[in-house]
């Protein structure tokens, strides 16, 4: 173990740097990653976990410790986005050096090989989800803790406090993200595969206890806090039905930050020993990526929902390969002469950069510029207060930075949308918005088409709008084919000044960079 103190400090103050010299670091959060930073506003200025001020709870932010989280550090003083990109940052670096002392420590295995499992979580997606203020890599950080632990719990004479641990930190998962809950159980499974049932009783039991006890409770206040069992992007996502697209995007997202480390757990299976190694880490990583039939894939932005799976098989893969150099006879480096260690050196060094260059490539979010709705929602910020409604298609900008009441049409915010299959003319009438605004594949050039569930929604929306009698304040657009539309109802004191701030305000596309055109507004 000599020297890994220094160079997991190392491997962390590189990783550190490389974040602001080969990150791309939005102006604003994405889109949905906005939604949870509104509940967590709303937790530190004292008003509960609600989407709208005033009106009852709503678990639409489903990372709900890392909500927490922010709300605390909001409340001392930090902005929201400081505060969420501080815990992305901190999470991350976190995650790197863990990983580090855990490949060294756990199996004994070089240092290369730590090094290398250390720096491509680094050039990962990580910061790029920071970037993008989701609360990814915190979730991944409880992961891998937890997958130390299982991991530890697998080894002879494991420490008695382990147990204790891991089901304390599967529960952490849980309660980060609902799906924790499944991704600490597969790797329970895997502690009993390696083990056997009668010496996995105690980390059973630990589990059981844990979950079932302080589980419990907090299933028992949230069922009574938010009035249903499950969050609410729950009920509009699953559907009761399987989504084999979920699951088609969750195994190519699994695959594309696996793939350099897929031969070593294919040479894993060489002998009866390395195969249980193997299947021991398959278990959670499999699990949990065909947990994800059960969810439509929406919000899954660069497949930040199967980023958890990365800690497992970059802790897994160097005791799969160790044995190889022994077991093909492959001379040691210090039998070598020195120009073959020269050449080894420059074409193990090829790959491991080569490995590294690809993973950064892979993991970049593409954001790159202001995004028009942050700015047509800070537009409307001088309107707050005064009881305003913006019903919106998509609930993150528009709603954080207005920071007007807002209904959320596709309803991962609304339970009354969730639980009643979709928006519907009723219900908007019952809001009376003043501002309906959607994002759309038709404008006045180019008409609605419904082949999907989206398509629907907007056209429902456009069709109440136009029935009502709402002005059509703008259509923003690179083309018109893609467009962010805005109504306003006209019947209002601030309806005019309204209209005349959305007209004027520079929307950007984030992906290009490229002013908007106001399709409206041609002749």
């Amino acid at each position: 173990m000599r020297h890994d103190g220094f160079i997991t400090v190392l491997i962390v103050c590189l990783t550190a740097a490389y974040g602001p010299a080969l990150v791309v670091w939005a102006p604003q959060p994405f889109e949905d990653a906005a939604i949870l930073m509104r509940y967590s506003k709303h937790v530190a200025e004292g008003h509960g976990i609600v989407w709208n001020v005033g009106e009852p709870p709503v678990d639409g932010a489903t990372d709900f410790l890392f909500m927490l989280a922010v709300a605390g550090l909001h409340r001392a003083g930090m902005s929201l986005q400081d505060a969420v990109r501080g815990m992305g940052l901190a999470s991350h670096l976190l995650t790197v050096a863990l990983i580090y002392q855990a490949v060294r420590r756990l199996h004994g295995s070089r240092q290369w090989m730590a090094a290398l499992s250390a720096a491509y979580l680094a050039v990962g997606p990580g910061l790029a989800y920071t970037s993008a203020c989701f609360g990814t890599p915190f979730f991944a950080l409880f992961a891998c803790l937890t997958w130390v632990l299982a991991t530890r719990l697998t080894q002879p004479e494991p420490p008695r406090w382990a147990s204790a641990l891991f089901a304390l930190s599967g529960l952490g998962m849980g309660l980060i993200r609902p799906e924790g809950v499944f991704l600490a159980a597969f790797m329970l499974a895997a502690v009993v595969f390696m083990r056997g049932v009668r010496r996995s009783l105690e980390p059973i039991a630990w589990f059981a206890g844990v979950f079932a006890a302080l589980g419990g409770a907090y299933f028992a206040w949230r069922w009574h806090y938010f009035g249903y069992p499950l969050p609410n992007p729950f009920y509009k996502k699953g559907g009761g039905a399987l989504h084999w697209d979920g699951l088609i995007i969750s195994v190519r997202g699994a695959a594309r930050f696996s793939l350099p480390f897929t031969l070593a757990f294919l040479a894993g299976f060489r002998s009866r020993e390395t195969a249980r190694q193997a299947v021991f880490a398959l278990i959670p990583i499999a699990g949990f990526v065909g947990l994800w039939v059960l969810l439509s894939s929406e919000m899954n932005y660069h497949w930040r929902f199967q980023y958890a799976i990365q800690p497992i098989f970059l802790i897994a893969w160097p005791p799969l390969v160790e044995g190889l150099f022994t077991e093909w006879r492959l001379p040691s480096w210090r039998s070598l002469p020195q120009r073959s260690r020269l050449v080894a050196a420059v074409l193990g060094g090829a790959v491991f950069l080569g490995v590294l260059v690809y993973h950064h490539r892979m993991s970049r979010l593409p954001v790159l510029y202001a995004d028009g709705n942050a700015a047509v929602g800070r537009a409307l910020r001088e309107f707050r207060g005064k009881g305003y409604t913006i019903a919106v298609s998509e609930a993150g900008l528009l709603p954080l930075y207005s920071e007007w009441r807002a209904i959320d049409t596709w309803g991962l915010n609304d339970p009354w949308i969730a639980h009643h299959g979709g928006i519907t003319d009723e219900y908007l009438a019952r809001q009376n918005p003043e501002v309906i605004a959607f994002h759309a594949y038709f404008s006045p050039l180019v008409p609605p088409v419904v082949n999907t569930e989206w398509d629907a929604m907007v056209v429902k929306l456009k069709n109440y709008a136009e029935k009502r009698g709402y002005a059509l304040a703008a259509v923003f657009g690179e083309t018109p084919f893609d467009t962010q539309h805005f109504y306003v109802r006209p019947d209002f004191p601030d309806a005019t000044d309204i209209i005349r701030r959305i007209r004027a305000t520079p929307y950007i596309q984030m992906s290009t960079g490229r002013r908007c055109l106001n399709y409206a507004a041609l002749p």
